[in-house]
């Protein structure tokens, strides 16, 4: 079984749904899925800062089953532990949001496997998600790819922390997130987590830019990650353009090859829509 984490508020279920079916739609594999959904009710943030809901989960749910009977999705509430562990530090008006910060919970979350990966939500996969999933990493904390632009600012082997094959059981031993946690409540951080977990890492895996490809989508690419990025023309400038903007994906990066998943995913929002304005 295929062990996924996302992390969010209510606002992630377009990004959510799209990369789930882009991972349904692209393995060969006939199996069951877990996913899992870290949320928090911070609205005391920012009101908008709502936690993903029971229907959006009991409709995603419903999605991948629709595929495999046996897939689940599990809403893991982590409110608690952000208020222990991060109220009013340092980073909660991260560079994103305070959601970005949650994904270093999943070393106190006794439910999750092993073996998990962690995506952010504006991701497409374009191949068969057991290439990446399938990455030896025993004796890493985890695998990841350089970020396109920190490997040139930064340092060569700088990675982008959206795509993350974690393993738990390694991490738990060596406390990597235990140290990252800490790092965030004392100081702040350029990236935030991003930068907590680099700074915390004992032993990481570095893989081929293919696996989180944030600025172009090649054949070979397996996941093709919608990061804010550089355009030149007409004039320098930047743009964060997601995977569900359907648009400007043919507009902007004149991308087809996700048409299945795109329209899909559309039908199935509108459904979801109605129904909640229906009920």
């Amino acid at each position: 079984m295929v062990n996924i984490l996302f992390c969010g508020n209510d606002k992630v279920f377009d990004g959510m749904l799209t990369a789930a079916l882009s991972i349904l739609k692209r393995t060969a594999s006939r199996e069951p899925f877990a996913f899992y959904v870290f949320t928090m009710d911070v609205s005391h943030i920012k009101p908008t800062y709502l936690p993903v809901s029971d229907a959006q989960m009991r409709y995603f749910e419903g999605v991948i089953q629709s595929y495999h009977p046996d897939s689940t999705a599990t809403k893991i509430d982590v409110t608690a532990l952000y208020r222990s562990e991060f109220d009013r530090c340092p980073n909660e008006n991260a560079y994103c949001s305070p959601y970005t910060l949650i994904r270093l919970f999943a070393d106190e979350i006794d439910a999750l496997p092993d073996k998990l990966l962690y995506l952010d939500a504006d991701v497409l996969f374009n191949r068969d998600v057991h290439l990446l999933y399938d990455t030896d990493i025993e004796g890493c904390e985890y695998a990841a790819a350089r970020d396109h632009y920190g490997k040139y600012l930064i340092q060569p082997n700088y990675i982008n922390a959206g795509v993350l094959l974690l393993n738990l059981k390694e991490m738990r031993k060596t406390g990597i997130l235990t140290r990252a946690r800490a790092l965030l409540r004392e100081k702040k951080l350029v990236f935030a987590d991003q930068s907590a977990l680099i700074r915390s890492t004992t032993r990481k895996k570095v893989l081929p830019q293919k696996f989180n490809d944030q600025k172009y989508l090649h054949s070979h690419t397996v996941v093709r990650h919608f990061s804010k990025r550089l355009f030149w023309l007409p004039y320098p400038h930047t743009d964060n353009i997601k995977q569900w903007q359907v648009e400007k994906v043919h507009k902007i990066f004149r991308y087809y090859t996700f048409d299945d998943i795109l329209y899909e995913y559309l039908d199935l929002k509108q459904k979801f829509e109605e129904g909640n304005c229906n009920g």
